[in-house]
């Protein structure tokens, strides 16, 4: 699903050239659930930007669902994301202004699904939010906004599901239940999950740790999946 073959990323800033990862070697297989774990700074986020292709790398190939993104021009990957990719951030990057049902639709819509709202219905159903449908971001509790963000993200099927601190804004029982059900459409839907956390009982649920330090892996090892709620 995914290949990370001497990945680097530098960024200028005001005190000069940042190296940001620093030789990244990573593969992940379809179906796998891969924590990302590390310090603030260590690279984490970057990655993956980089991973979505938001973020282009200085040197080395990324590769996702046999797609080569170095090669993609930005309209290019623009459609892979929409074709393969679902993206659940921590300060879930809700349109303000559209109900919860339109901002899991437009995505769709855009892809030219002709049934873009049913299937955003469907979806909010799924992650218990169909009584919700017409209601507005800032009418939705957190916990709720991200159920929302959850919902767009797998609507389009998505190959595999990039999740950064998606509990980060939640209080624990809220974020435990986000994580069940990211988990569950995870599995139901056979996608890739990597997710990307600071939290190690949160890690704790995935079947692979991924350790990062100063843009370097310096662990990566299989784990025994702990599946309760955080």
């Amino acid at each position: 699903m995914l290949v990370l073959d001497s990945l680097t990323l530098e960024l200028e800033s005001t005190a000069g050239l940042v190296n940001i990862l620093r030789g990244i070697d990573l593969e992940v297989g379809r179906g796998e659930t891969v924590s990302v774990v590390g310090p603030s700074g260590s690279g984490k986020s970057s990655m993956m930007m980089v991973i979505g292709g938001l973020e282009r790398p200085t040197a080395g190939r990324v590769r996702v669902a046999g797609n080569d993104l170095g090669a993609m021009g930005e309209d290019a990957l623009a459609l892979f994301r929409r074709a393969h990719l679902g993206i659940v951030f921590q300060n879930f990057h809700l349109v303000p202004t559209m109900t919860a049902l339109e901002n899991v639709a437009i995505p769709l819509e855009f892809g030219g699904s002709a049934d873009a709202f049913d299937r955003a219905a469907t979806n909010l159903e799924a992650v218990g939010l169909g009584h919700r449908l017409t209601h507005y971001p800032g009418q939705l509790s957190g916990g709720e906004q991200q159920r929302v963000a959850m919902a767009r993200a797998f609507a389009g099927g998505p190959d595999l599901i990039l999740a950064d601190e998606p509990t980060g804004n939640l209080d624990g029982k809220t974020g435990g239940h986000i994580v069940d059900l990211m988990f569950r459409l995870s599995a139901d839907n056979g996608a890739t999950l990597m997710l990307i956390t600071h939290d190690e009982r949160l890690a704790a649920r995935c079947a692979r740790r991924v350790h990062l330090v100063d843009g370097r892996i310096v662990d990566d090892s299989a784990t025994t999946p702990v599946r309760q709620a955080v």
